[in-house]
């Protein structure tokens, strides 16, 4: 997310860093340079006029000039009206007391409208909510299917039309539904056409007077670019949208929607697809993202997506016996790796980190080396497993067999392996800092 506009403002701004003075034609000239950025990301002309506005004024301040470290002083300025741009405070969704809170989701064909729906209602039944689906997108027969089949995968209720049905009727009918059952938050997906037509906006204005949601929900596909920052003015216009989705910010999306959207529209960004996963979906805060734009990192971020993500049963129960006995074998360690993938691509989790794109990590990050050690300690046999020390030559060619992996490789997570388990018996002996800042060194997850 945000991964070209990041590192090429990261690269101006680390100018500004480097200098103990700074000058009037220093900050003017740095600010062109971030302007330069802004616009090679898409973000829209006049956002970035007013945005770079508002960074001059303060940069030019008095305070600024005279600070004791005037650089980081400007990229403070910086971080702060990227919040600014990107929303004020956290979005939130508008809870009624007399459920179900009705939220409808619109956007155009192919932008991700059903799977935008389950990771919102997958995300609410985490919450301690109860969802329910409404399948009112009645014109292409595959829309319901998809959100039955993702309402199964979730094991959330979904009310679904029929094709070629009424989708007002549908919509008023999953009402009812959703009281009946006792569902707090129903979740509405409505059709979409491949552009914005006056038949699809007679549709929806149709559905949102039926059923009278608290949120009307855009969801904006992020490759897009400006087309859909024009887009989403449209819906606003036709629709009064409460706040934005945007999908696949995991893709080589340049950033210039996120920062457009809400200087266009004035709504929020509320949330952010990250993934093609369920889980996939995080909150759009906007001083978080202003900070992973700045590459600060969104520790909370990282540890949301750990609550969402990880069995916590499972980690209190490997935490207590790798920290209690001093004891972790390769299947302890097959259960970490398996938690930590279930949270996404680990150079996705590096990001998070603050600092981590400094941090001299030895080797690339590949993610298809997680895969082969997770075939190579599968290839073992649970003795192997609990005692690798039993591993000798005959043990490791078959191993390499078993997994279609040289034995340099087998060789290499061993000797790993070894180091980690020193660090544990190091982690028991200060008294249980793993899961409170400690980690694990040496993760054979370079090439």
């Amino acid at each position: 997310m945000f991964e070209e506009l990041s590192d090429k403002l990261d690269g101006v701004l680390s100018r500004f860093r480097q200098r103990g003075v700074l000058t009037e034609p220093m900050i003017r000239e740095g600010l062109r340079e971030v302007r330069r950025v802004l616009l090679e990301a898409d973000v829209n002309f006049k956002v970035t006029r007013d945005f770079l506005g508002r960074v001059q004024e303060r940069a030019l301040g008095e305070s600024v000039v005279k600070s004791v470290s005037p650089g980081q002083q400007i990229v403070k300025i910086v971080h702060d009206e990227l919040a600014a741009l990107l929303g004020e405070g956290r979005p939130t969704i508008k809870w009624v007391s007399s459920p179900p809170t009705i939220l409808m989701v619109v956007g155009l064909q192919g932008s991700g409208k059903t799977t935008t729906s389950a990771k919102l209602a997958r995300r609410f039944a985490a919450e301690g909510r109860t969802p329910m689906l409404a399948a009112c997108d009645l014109q292409r027969p595959a829309a319901i299917e998809q959100l039955q089949t993702l309402g199964r995968q979730i094991d959330v209720p979904v009310h679904a039309g029929t094709f070629g049905g009424d989708p007002v009727a549908t919509a008023k009918a999953a009402v009812d539904a959703a009281r009946a059952q006792g569902c707090s938050v129903l979740i509405v997906d409505t059709a979409g056409r491949l552009q914005i037509d006056e038949t699809l906006m007679d549709e929806l204005r149709r559905v949102r007077d039926g059923v009278q949601p608290q949120e009307i929900l855009f969801v904006a596909d992020a490759m897009t670019g400006q087309e859909a920052v024009r887009i989403a003015e449209g819906f606003d216009q036709a629709l009064d949208i409460s706040g934005v989705v945007l999908t696949k910010m995991d893709g080589d999306a340049r950033g210039g929607a996120a920062l457009s959207i809400r200087g266009v529209t004035g709504k929020p960004i509320k949330f952010v697809g990250v993934g093609e996963g369920v889980d996939d979906l995080d909150s759009a805060d906007p001083e978080r993202m202003a900070g992973r734009i700045l590459q600060m990192g969104d520790v909370v971020g990282l540890v949301e997506r750990a609550q969402r993500t990880m069995d916590m049963a499972e980690q209190e129960k490997l935490q207590e016996k790798v920290l209690g006995k001093g004891r972790f074998t390769l299947e302890d360690f097959l259960t970490a790796m398996r938690q930590i993938q279930r949270m996404g691509p680990l150079d996705q989790l590096l990001k998070l980190i603050p600092g981590a794109k400094k941090l001299k990590i030895p080797g690339n990050i590949d993610p298809k080396r997680m895969k082969h050690v997770e075939a190579i300690i599968l290839s073992m046999t649970p003795e192997e497993r609990e005692n690798p020390k039993i591993i000798k030559g005959s043990r490791r060619a078959r191993i390499a067999r078993g997994s279609g992996r040289p034995v340099s490789e087998i060789n290499r997570l061993l000797k790993q392996f070894t180091e980690m388990q020193k660090f544990m018996k190091q982690m028991k002996g200060l008294g249980g800092l793993m899961g409170k800042g400690g980690g694990m060194p040496g993760l054979p997850f370079g090439r």
